[in-house]
């Protein structure tokens, strides 16, 4: 049974695994820190928030986003991060997070959650063209 929750004290292990598997996907190493600050931010849920997907119990998948302002609609909902363990996937996982999100986003009156994924990132792109409307738009950064 596929479950969508907020996360607890008891996820911290194994969150911090998946987010680990994540970042290594991405090709980013993060500080320890990094990962203390991210849960302890999750652990207030006020500028932060995060979801799991669990399994038969067992932590699948996580969801990490924030809403922020806009200049041409109501705020928005940004889906950072959104990962699923590989057995994880084709189970459902991934669009019960999205679909919680987009709730959770809809119940604070924001006008859209966005996200954003390598342009090879073809497997998660399957379900994201489904779920969602790719606008076409190319992100940029300047790391500082």
């Amino acid at each position: 049974m596929l479950r969508i929750g907020k996360l607890t004290p008891a996820d911290r292990p194994r969150w911090e695994t998946l987010f680990r598997d994540y970042n290594d996907f991405c090709e980013r190493t993060l500080s320890p820190q990094l990962y203390d600050r991210a849960w302890d931010e999750f652990r207030e849920d006020v500028r932060m928030h995060a979801l799991g997907a669990k399994l038969d119990g067992e932590l699948v998948g996580i969801a990490h986003f924030l809403i922020h302002s806009s200049t041409t609609a109501l705020d928005v909902c940004h889906l950072q991060d959104l990962f699923t363990t590989p057995q994880a996937r084709g189970k459902g996982a991934g669009r019960a997070l999205i679909e919680a999100v987009t709730e959770w986003a809809d119940a604070r009156d924001c006008s859209q959650v966005y996200w954003s994924t390598r342009q090879t990132n073809t497997e998660a792109r399957r379900l994201y063209d489904k779920v969602a409307v790719n606008r076409g738009f190319i992100l940029y950064q300047i790391n500082l």
